[in-house]
């Protein structure tokens, strides 16, 4: 069974999502067809960015557009979210909100260039029962 996961975000710019998903978090690019579509990888997460270009960028049947945004969100593990948070924010990178903490640990919210979100969660340290 393959342990990939394939995600797709639709996107408004393919170039600019790429060198967003590159330069800051950590993705290596596996495809770039232009404006139209690409597709990045982080371990076992294959994000494909389908620009309004693609195939999936067209209307369906009933009119709607697939657009970029929502609250659905990829969920990248951190070792420390207070630091990536820090050095995302002085990269201008825009957050939806502070870094927030729970039972199970911290997370925060950032949008990519097309405003859709991602999810910086740092686990709780699970301690020795």
């Amino acid at each position: 069974m393959d342990s990939t996961v394939y995600v797709r975000y639709m996107v408004h710019d393919v170039p600019a999502s790429i060198a967003f998903y590159t330069t800051h978090l950590g993705f290596s690019v596996e495809a770039d067809f232009g404006e139209a579509f690409g597709s990045v990888r982080r371990g076992n997460l294959v994000l494909h960015l389908s620009g309004p270009k693609s195939s999936a960028g067209r209307p369906m049947p009933d009119g709607r557009q697939p657009v970029p945004g929502g609250w659905n969100r990829i969920h990248l593990i951190v070792e420390d979210v207070d630091a990536e948070a820090a050095k995302l924010r002085a990269a201008g990178v825009p957050f939806r909100n502070e870094v927030i903490r729970g039972p199970g640990g911290a997370q925060t919210l950032l949008d990519d260039p097309s405003g859709n979100p991602i999810e910086l969660f740092q686990p709780a340290v699970q301690r020795p029962g």
